[in-house]
């Protein structure tokens, strides 16, 4: 079970303006590789903009504190963002979270289509996303 830093997500009331700021003042690009397919009809249809430093994704997404209500969902990951780590092995993690004690919220693949996501909190109560690519 491997982990890897794959995005930073922050949530903003208007989309365009950060990634105007992203893109401008610290001069990353637009993402146009490896995006995700969001699923808009299954609790979260905010806007997004994908902005890169060519390594490191950014996931620049609409605030919506009813993300989680809308989905049936504990954890929200767009109220206030979250860091994300890609594994190969998501099931394997999800035991290991378990067998910590940590609680999680399995969002499957309701707001992204391809992957499996699950989100936790860390002891501040900031928001992680582990999520693997599904092999269909």
């Amino acid at each position: 079970m491997k982990l890897k830093l794959h995005h930073i997500n922050l949530a903003t009331e208007n989309v365009g303006r950060m990634d105007d700021f992203y893109r401008r003042v610290l001069g990353l690009d637009a993402e146009r590789g490896g995006l995700p397919v969001l699923e808009k009809k299954k609790g979260y249809a905010g806007d997004v903009a994908f902005v890169t430093d060519g390594d490191i994704q950014m996931h620049l997404a609409q605030k919506d504190v009813h993300a989680g209500f809308n989905t049936g969902h504990i954890v929200n990951p767009v109220s206030h963002g979250h860091i994300a780590y890609r594994t190969d092995d998501l099931a394997a993690f999800k035991a290991h979270l378990e067998a910590q004690g940590i609680p999680y919220s399995d969002w499957g693949n309701a707001a992204v289509a391809g992957w499996s996501q699950i989100f936790f909190y860390d002891p501040d109560g900031n928001v992680i996303e582990v999520h693997q690519v599904d092999e269909s």
